[in-house]
């Protein structure tokens, strides 16, 4: 890696209506090189890198490119300028194939009129051969390669722009960790070709893992740019936060009390087997396996979503019949769902609305609602829980990750929900959102609330379960107490090891 800097962008400062997103940042890259940019959600990084792209105007600053001054119009002019952006959600067009997704907005003409489909092919081949991609298939619909594929694909579409600089916003969110390796063997082979990539993640662990160098910004502020091989985690996260964090998963101590849920025999015909488990009041109970384990499927079954061939649930040693949410949620079961921006919150809506969703009947009468009552339940919540919010007309989507999490779990709160379902609850969101999350989950079994978690992040299983369960192909093949825990221990159940 050469010293020489191909990007430099100087004190620049954008605004927003009532908001300093970026006040007076620098970023510094080199040529041939993976430099991480981290912090909070909020903290400017895609505000940053929009800016780069073309998406945003900057409002002051300067930005050089081989030490010439430049200023970017346009998305279209980036990648003229050699920059391009691989968005966490993937920019290419489903119906339309891998070629021609990578060739989109420079196609290959023939006479002028007239698409030169072998010339196309050729383009996408050797541009998707420069990430070891070769085995693509290049003509198919992009919806029907795997998320990793087309990925690959974005990024072959990059280099097809000859760009020497290649931006990945949080580019591992949807992948395996299979997948995420091979991600990581891409980026090596494009910083081997000599380009510079600014890699965007939530994850620490990642960052120690292909970075070069990090940049940290805070409240829209540079805090500061180190070598990896020269900062700790615990340094990066005290960076990120701007406070020490002992441990991101600080489990407190809860009394097991009562059954709150019992399976017994829980089977959906080619999805779950046989499935027998038991939840106590006031303790979480973690979910472990490998993507496609069937742990989703679990939490849907219980929750009513999907329907079940046979089996039985016990609500507090009383058998419940559950064929819908709505059944589930009667019984005092709530699912925070994976996909909380697309299932668990309306993002256009207010964060009151949100919170009043599913107890609509506590503030109407007739198709009158109450919006004095609604504002007095709701702030009860958002001050109860410490949702950031500047207001309760506030909507959803101007908010973090975490704080998108809370108003969740208030409007369960609000439905009086005792039994608590979270899928991967900290998938997506900082550091400090996280040790927010955790916070709250500790606060609910406390309270004498159940959970169960699901999560791939094993330290989070580790952290805060007081049991595991491991699941494979369908099946719970392991039980582990809090105290006998381990990696490896939980990797032999999922992948077969033991168990079996």
């Amino acid at each position: 890696m050469q010293d020489e800097f191909i990007l430099e962008m100087q004190d620049i400062s954008k605004d927003f209506p009532g908001v300093r997103a970026l006040d007076n940042v620098h970023f510094d890259l080199r040529k041939g090189e993976v430099h991480a940019l981290v912090g909070e959600n909020g903290a400017g990084k895609s505000t940053l890198m929009r800016i780069l792209f073309g998406v945003h105007r900057k409002d002051a600053g300067q930005i050089c490119l081989h030490g010439q001054d430049v200023n970017i119009l346009s998305p279209s002019h980036a990648q003229q300028l050699g920059i391009s952006m691989v968005h966490q959600e993937l920019n290419l067009v489903p119906q339309m194939n891998a070629a021609q997704n990578i060739a989109l907005g420079h196609e290959v003409m023939r006479g002028g009129a007239i698409l030169d489909w072998p010339a196309l092919y050729r383009m996408a081949e050797e541009n998707l051969a420069k990430v070891g991609a070769e085995d693509t298939d290049i003509k198919v619909p992009i919806r029907r390669l795997s998320v990793a594929h087309r990925q690959l694909v974005e990024i072959a579409k990059a280099l097809s722009w000859n760009a020497e600089i290649i931006v990945m916003d949080e580019p591992t969110s949807a992948l395996t960790e299979s997948e995420v390796e091979e991600l990581f063997n891409r980026i090596q082979l494009l910083r081997d070709r000599g380009v510079s990539v600014v890699f965007i993640s939530h994850h620490i662990d990642e960052v120690f893992r292909i970075a070069d160098s990090v940049t940290v910004l805070r409240d829209g502020k540079n805090v500061g740019t180190r070598d990896v091989s020269e900062v700790s985690i615990d340094g990066l996260i005290r960076m990120m936060v701007g406070r020490a964090v002992s441990t991101l998963f600080d489990k407190e101590q809860s009394h097991r009390g009562a059954e709150a849920l019992r399976v017994e025999g829980l089977r959906r015909r080619g999805v779950l087997h046989d499935i027998r488990l038991t939840v106590y009041e006031g303790e979480i109970l973690g979910l472990a396996g490998l993507v496609g384990s069937g742990r989703t499927d679990l939490a849907r079954a219980i929750f009513g979503a999907d329907p079940i061939d046979a089996g039985e649930i016990y609500i507090r040693g009383k058998r419940a019949r559950i064929k819908s949410p709505r059944d589930a949620i009667k019984q005092g079961i709530s699912l925070l769902t994976e996909d909380r921006k697309g299932q668990g919150v309306v993002l256009v809506m207010p964060v009151k609305d949100n919170i009043l969703l599913a107890s609509l009947e506590k503030v109407s009468r007739g198709l009158l609602l109450n919006l004095g009552r609604m504002k007095e339940i709701a702030g009860k919540y958002v001050a109860d829980l410490g949702i950031k919010t500047p207001s309760l007309e506030r909507a959803v989507k101007y908010l973090s990750g975490g704080n998108q999490q809370k108003v969740i779990v208030a409007k369960w709160l609000c439905k009086n929900s005792k039994l608590f379902i979270f899928d991967e609850p900290t998938r997506g969101i900082d550091v400090g959102a996280k040790v927010e999350v955790h916070r709250l989950m500790n606060r609910l079994v406390q309270e004498g609330a159940s959970i169960i978690m699901i999560s791939s992040d094993l330290p989070e299983i580790l952290g805060m379960s007081d049991r595991i369960l491991v699941m494979r192909e369908g099946r719970i093949v392991g039980e582990l107490e809090r105290d006998q825990a381990t990696q490896e221990a939980i990797m032999a159940f999922a992948t077969g090891g033991v168990g079996a």
